[in-house]
């Protein structure tokens, strides 16, 4: 009975990372060995088990083969026969198919460490395309750790987006895995990756159709929309760690897909149009209400912050009351950040200044700085109070332009 420490610790380790969750695999042992031991027994799937003190999770070496559709569609073997190398050839990528030993020694028979140093993400068996999940995994990785896919596994994400395998996955798995994303270093690789091996068109069609569609070339030069999206979302990362702002920032603009032709390559109304798309996107993913309010209020507000310059004080304070800025200031200043993304991510645009956050910013204290406490001393009560509470909010906001 011997215990690895296997997958993503072991990866992480290599790669220098903060290790945060640590898996254990034990050759050679039964259950009933376990539970000597003082192991006690979780999931139902397979034998998994957790350390009588660390807590941490311990699983007997074990094969796999598929036995039905999606991710949960396979069947486990687990034995004392069950060698280290026939568990590590379950797993889809090499840089996740190492194991080090209690001595510190690496077990790495399919050259995973060899990849991590050329940052290359590569299947480690042609079993890999049973698992359609595994083109989301793919991705994800390439986002969060900057890794090129090789091209003999492009090849077999290709053949499960061929298949109908992508429908079959849970929602609740394919919003994981973009929520994970949205945390990385490079989430825009998500989405190329993706669409690299059309995988885009069936799970996210409503991104994928901005691929394509011209905008005027005078506020983006870069004219392609799905480019534009790209760069937003890598200007959010320069911007903020919030996944919530760049998920905002990804879908900020799914209203154009569905300009009519003929009024291309304007998109009057797409503010609105692509808050309708943004709810059923959300809906179909089981989207966390939070990640879906701040979207599609920048969905529907971001002109307006690129415009506020423009507006007159009352119309001003019309919008910091459309967008609830007064009693939530914190998504208020998420707003701002996934407007900035938007305007920087334009070819040419990417560095420059964006006064549009510190005008909003400076009018919303303006507004603040009425005291409703004060007026109701004054005796200003009911409707009178709120004209007045308006009044002195558009007077604050003037002087502050002014």
């Amino acid at each position: 009975m011997k215990s690895y420490l296997v997958g993503g610790a072991v990866r992480d380790k290599l790669l220098g990372i903060p290790v945060k969750d640590r898996d254990w695999v034990v050759v050679g042992a039964t259950p009933e060995q376990m539970q000597t031991e003082g192991y006690t027994t979780v999931g139902s799937d397979f034998p998994v088990f957790l350390h009588p003190e660390t807590k941490e999770e311990y699983a007997l070496a074990r094969t796999e083969r598929k036995s039905g559709k999606g991710y949960k569609g396979f069947t486990f073997h687990a034995s004392p026969d069950v060698t280290l190398e026939q568990d590590l050839i379950r797993r889809d990528l090499t840089i996740n198919a190492i194991a080090e030993d209690e001595q510190g020694n690496l077990i790495d028979p399919y050259n995973g460490a060899q990849d991590i140093e050329a940052k290359m993400l590569r299947h480690v068996s042609p079993a890999f395309t049973e698992d359609p999940l595994r083109v989301l995994r793919i991705a994800r990785f390439a986002a969060t750790l900057g890794f090129k896919v090789a091209p003999e596994t492009m090849a077999l994400l290709k053949q499960i987006a061929e298949t109908d395998e992508l429908e079959a996955l849970q929602p609740e798995r394919v919003w994981t895995e973009l929520e994970k994303t949205l945390t990385g270093k490079y989430p825009a690789r998500f989405i190329l990756v993706l669409r690299s091996c059309n995988a885009l068109q069936k799970l996210f069609p409503e991104i994928e159709a901005l691929f394509g569609i011209p905008q005027p070339k005078q506020y983006h030069p870069e004219i392609d929309t799905g480019l534009h999206t790209i760069m937003s979302l890598n200007q959010s990362v320069r911007l903020t760690d919030d996944p919530m702002v760049r998920f905002a920032v990804l879908v900020h603009d799914l209203g154009k897909a569905t300009t009519p032709k003929d009024k291309l390559p304007s998109h009057h109304g797409h503010e609105a149009r692509g808050v309708k798309i943004i709810e059923s996107l959300c809906q179909r993913y089981r989207v966390p209400n939070k990640y879906r309010e701040l979207a599609t209020m920048v969905s529907k507000h971001h002109l307006d912050c690129h415009r506020v310059q423009e507006m007159k004080p009352e119309t001003v304070l019309k919008k910091l009351e459309q967008m609830d800025a007064f009693r939530r200031p914190e998504r208020f200043e998420q707003f701002l950040l996934a407007c900035e993304a938007d305007a920087r991510g334009r070819a040419g645009f990417e560095d420059r200044d964006y006064p549009q956050v510190e005008y909003f910013k400076n009018a919303l204290a303006a507004a603040n700085s009425v005291s409703t406490e004060s007026l109701q001393e004054k005796g200003f009560e009911g409707k009178a109070l709120g004209d007045e509470i308006k009044k002195q909010r558009i007077n604050k906001i003037s002087q502050t332009i002014n």
